[in-house]
């Protein structure tokens, strides 16, 4: 925090949704700092001063990310819907979120995966998004045992398997959005998807 007397000068949420942006365009590693600035409109000093590093304000960043756009797969823990629907609205969620037109297209956390990690702060940086996808893919998995619990699915339903499917498909949709796939034919995948959880059915 700031020293008493001393607020920041600059609009934290203006400069998360700056940050956010430019990372989802880029990627992780090709955004530089004199980018970030410009984006931001923080001097070295102010950035230095309210995140410690790149990687500190990328984690910030994609804590922004989690909290907004990304939000779209928090819908895959909604025991409201049963568990069809909820697999459902996070594949064609997604979708529509991420070939939205205005934002950058895509998934950060998907398009961030590919992070390395050489030093400490980059170590950070990689592990923020491996915790998002890690999260995304244990309540997919919740959501999977509820199915057989349910008797959406049967009972010797593989759950890792039909986990992974789902997990990777989710995964996929941000290469191919990137790849210049229409939207159109994501749903249709999407829909083959559920078509397999259905035949899967108890």
């Amino acid at each position: 925090m700031p020293p008493a007397g001393r607020p920041r000068a600059f609009d934290m949420e203006a400069v998360l949704e700056a940050a956010m942006l430019l990372f989802w365009e880029q990627g992780y590693e090709a955004t530089s700092l004199a980018q970030l600035r410009e984006a931001t409109g923080l001097s070295s000093a102010s950035l230095y001063g309210a995140f410690d590093s790149k990687e500190g304000l990328f984690e910030k960043a994609v804590e922004h990310y989690i909290a907004g756009p990304g939000s779209v797969t928090d819908v895959v823990a909604d025991e409201v819907a049963s568990p069809r629907e909820a697999i459902s609205l996070l594949l064609h969620g997604s979708i529509s979120m991420q070939t939205d037109t205005s934002h950058p297209r895509g998934c950060l956390v998907a398009l961030s995966g590919t992070v390395r990690a050489p030093g400490a702060g980059e170590a950070g940086a990689r592990k923020v998004v491996a915790a998002r996808r890690a999260s995304d893919r244990a309540r997919i998995r919740a959501c999977v045992v509820r199915g057989i619990d349910s008797g959406e699915l049967a009972e010797d339903t593989d759950v890792d398997g039909v986990t992974s499917m789902i997990h990777g498909f989710l995964l996929g949709i941000s290469t191919q959005v990137c790849d210049g796939t229409p939207a159109g034919h994501l749903h249709t995948a999407a829909d083959a998807v559920l078509a397999n959880w259905d035949a899967q059915g108890g």
